[in-house]
């Protein structure tokens, strides 16, 4: 059986002192944890802040990004030791923002796979459709290419101790939502394509959480979709009542 896992993707928002009170809130409505992992991810500038303002809880620490180069000359880029050294423990990688916007590859994200992997940090690994994308009926085809790409070279094992998020595009910071048979759809997909890559046991282990406008009115009846293991929340993560609901929903 799974575990549920929940994870609040805070992107660009919060001041210290804003994060810091989100994430003590967080913490004593969480309490142990019950039976769902949580964790938060606040922009890197804050990691160390929400760290120790989560230290001793159930709740983990993420960040947003990361470079794959473990030091250098990389001017406003940040290592994993980086990251691992002010107590965070996951990684979002692939975000669609940062694919979309920003111009990462599949190659980009598989260099920086490969180094969250090798520092012990857990990676949670985004893959999704744009809309046109969908209407065209190719929803499949680009997320078999993105998990082929951002996931090269990457073992049974190491696949073993990835989180996936599928987070349609089309219905991220837009209020749509994919409906609970469509999102389904596609971590049953997903699901079926780590079985052809790997094998039925990794694939049935892997965790793939969906993101994409997740509120507390929707989390209950996506996350009770069989193949869907929790969500990658936005914009609902950023207040601790809705944030704290939709965990309630999934665990």
């Amino acid at each position: 059986m799974r575990r549920p896992f929940v994870a609040g993707n805070w992107k660009m928002n919060l001041t210290r002192d804003e994060s810091t009170a989100l994430a003590s809130e967080i913490v004593s409505a969480v309490g142990s944890g019950g039976n769902c992992d949580v964790a938060v991810c606040p922009p890197n500038v804050y990691l160390h802040a929400v760290a120790e303002a989560t230290k001793g809880s159930s709740v983990g620490v993420g960040a947003q990004n990361v470079y794959h180069e473990v030091s250098g000359a990389f001017t406003g880029e940040t290592s994993t030791e980086m990251i691992k050294d002010v107590g965070a423990t996951y990684v979002i990688l692939g975000h669609s923002e940062r694919r979309n916007i920003l111009g990462e590859s599949n190659e980009d994200v598989n260099k920086k796979l490969h180094a969250v992997l090798a520092a012990g940090l857990t990676p949670i690994v985004c893959v999704g459709e744009l809309l046109e994308e969908r209407e065209a009926g190719r929803t499949i085809d680009v997320i078999k290419e993105q998990f082929t790409g951002s996931f090269a070279n990457i073992s049974a094992e190491q696949l073993g101790k990835c989180v996936i998020a599928y987070e349609p595009v089309w219905a991220i910071g837009t209020g749509k939502v994919a409906t609970p048979e469509q999102a389904e759809e596609v971590h049953a997909n997903l699901r079926s394509i780590m079985t052809e890559a790997f094998d039925a046991s990794t694939a049935e282990s892997v965790r793939i959480q969906y993101g994409g406008s997740v509120k507390p009115d929707n989390a209950a009846e996506l996350l009770g979709q069989p193949n869907i293991d929790g969500a990658l929340v936005g914009g609902a993560a950023l207040k601790a009542d809705s944030f704290v609901a939709i965990i309630k929903a999934a665990g």
